[in-house]
């Protein structure tokens, strides 16, 4: 007598499920594992995408690390690590705080987790469904001529359309291609936002400074008013009013303090890093117009826009996803084989042999019946990529006005920047210093010097802001191109003439 075959089937079936969940808690473990060292190279490492794909299916193993001073560190288990240390934020220049911002943002990090994922959905949507193992037990042994089945043992494996999971790999490629280009363009954003928050504080430092010689200049008005009470050629009404745009422009240093910190923080924000650290700007600002005209920078983002990329590649991804609803009409087969455990239990016969286990092989294939089924799949992915390409133009509509509308913001800010410094200035503090003399000897009354210091204020806030407008323009015009447009060699705005 050989064994009993129920407890050989429960046997083979308690060791295939005891392999199982020993490899899934392992696999578990693992899991576990990697993504916490993961998650710890992220935090401490840059995300770079500068490098061309060369091959669709290469993928980058490496996170590329730039931008701050490292040190080695060696851990107990030998792994080498490199130890990020940030320099101080009173040392950053502008460029230093857009690498530190394509390092630690986290919306930058998040995008770049997405495309791992994405990425390793392409490397098994080709893949073969698992096999499956099964085993059935009979309760009352089916009864046969050569022994009493108790078990059977079961294998199957489906094989889809080869086709239709190249189509799949395909399309997945694609959309992790899409989503790295989402993240280059997120990457252009954050950059864009540093540079204009660095140029508005600029701008803001300037406005205080102004401010600041405003008052210098009003309290010397006071006093030239106090000198003219005793002599009987003014009336304390000149110092209250004196007094009170003293007030005023005090307040209106409180705004732009204010004002200041919000914008350091937002900076800080997209750094990453606490929003009260200090930003330090420069006194001066070397601005030029870019030398391509508009249909050259179009031409460029046309090449190098990594949103227009993005919308490229999905539109491929839509046409194989065309391609996968079309062969889902295809059948699917499915191999199976079947194994039955005998028991010996007959009395010998020269016809058949007692005991033998028969087995059996199986094929099935499904049959694709409804049509409307499989019409609905084609028309929604048809639908799908006339909506991507439809995107596509309008992106390259979208992008096409904007830069027209930059290019003219950027040049309208130059050529005020110019008025205002080589014409309107001038005369405003030529008339001020003609009205303060006249002032002194008694000619004309307080009011009028007031309203020319008035004049000379707002004209002063107004340079400042143009040449703040016409930097956060090409910051956003790089953005648009999707790299740095070329610029003029000579500065637009020269330096700004002593008082």
């Amino acid at each position: 007598m050989k064994d009993h075959p129920l407890f050989v089937s429960c046997g083979i079936g308690l060791l295939c499920s005891t392999i199982l969940v020993a490899g899934c808690a392992s696999h578990t473990t693992t899991v576990q594992k990697s993504s916490t060292a993961n998650a710890e190279a992220v935090a401490r490492t840059s995300i770079g995408f500068d490098e061309p794909v060369e091959e669709q299916h290469a993928f980058p193993e490496q996170i590329v690390q730039t931008g701050a001073e490292t040190v080695d560190e060696k851990f107990a288990d030998g792994v080498r690590s490199e130890l990020v240390i940030q320099q101080s934020p009173l040392s950053q220049s502008l460029g230093e705080l857009e690498m530190l911002a394509v390092d630690q943002n986290p919306r930058l990090v998040k995008l770049y987790r997405e495309y791992n994922a994405a990425s390793s959905r392409s490397r098994y949507v080709n893949k073969l469904p698992d096999p499956k193992v099964g085993t059935n037990v009979f309760g009352a042994p089916i009864q046969t001529a050569s022994g009493s089945q108790r078990a059977v043992l079961s294998a199957s494996q489906a094989i889809p359309w080869l086709g239709k999971l190249d189509a799949e790999e395909q399309r997945a490629c694609f959309e992790a291609f899409a989503v790295r280009a989402d993240y280059l363009a997120e990457r252009l954003r954050v950059i864009a936002a540093v540079r204009t928050g660095w140029y508005r504080l600029y701008v803001i430092d300037q406005q205080i400074q102004t401010a600041k010689a405003n008052q210098q200049l009003l309290q010397s008005l006071i006093d030239v008013a106090n000198a003219q009470i005793t002599t009987g050629t003014a009336t304390q009404g000149d110092v209250l009013l004196g007094t009170l745009e003293l007030s005023k422009l005090e307040e209106r240093l409180l705004t732009y303090r204010k004002l200041r910190v919000a914008v350091q923080a937002e900076v800080n924000r997209l750094v990453a890093r606490d929003a009260d650290l200090p930003i330090v700007v420069p006194v001066e600002l070397e601005i030029s117009l870019p030398v391509l005209s508009a249909q050259e920078i179009y031409e460029t983002t046309l090449r190098s826009q990594p949103e227009i990329q993005a919308a490229q590649l999905r539109t491929q991804a839509s046409r194989w996803g065309i391609e996968v609803a079309h062969l889902s009409r295809r059948p699917e087969l499915t191999v199976s084989a079947n194994y039955f455990f005998t028991d010996n239990n007959r009395p010998a016969s020269s016809l058949y042999q007692v005991g033998q286990d028969p087995w059996s092989l199986g094929a099935q294939v499904s049959i694709p019946l409804w049509r409307d089924k499989y019409d609905a799949l084609e028309d929604e992915a048809t639908w799908k990529h006339l909506a991507s390409t439809d995107n596509e133009s309008e992106l390259r509509d979208r992008y096409d006005a904007l830069i027209t509308e930059l290019l003219a913001e950027a040049r309208r800010a130059d050529e005020t920047a110019k008025l205002y410094q080589n014409t309107i200035l001038p005369q405003a503090r030529q008339t001020l210093r003609a009205d303060q003399e006249s002032y002194s000897r008694g000619a004309v009354e307080f009011d009028r010097v007031i309203r020319d210091y008035r004049n000379l204020l707002t004209l002063e806030l107004g340079y400042h802001s143009a040449v703040g407008e016409l930097a956060v323009s090409l910051a956003q015009l790089s953005r648009v191109a999707g790299q740095d447009v070329e610029l003029a060699p000579v500065p637009a705005l020269p330096e700004r003439p002593q008082e």
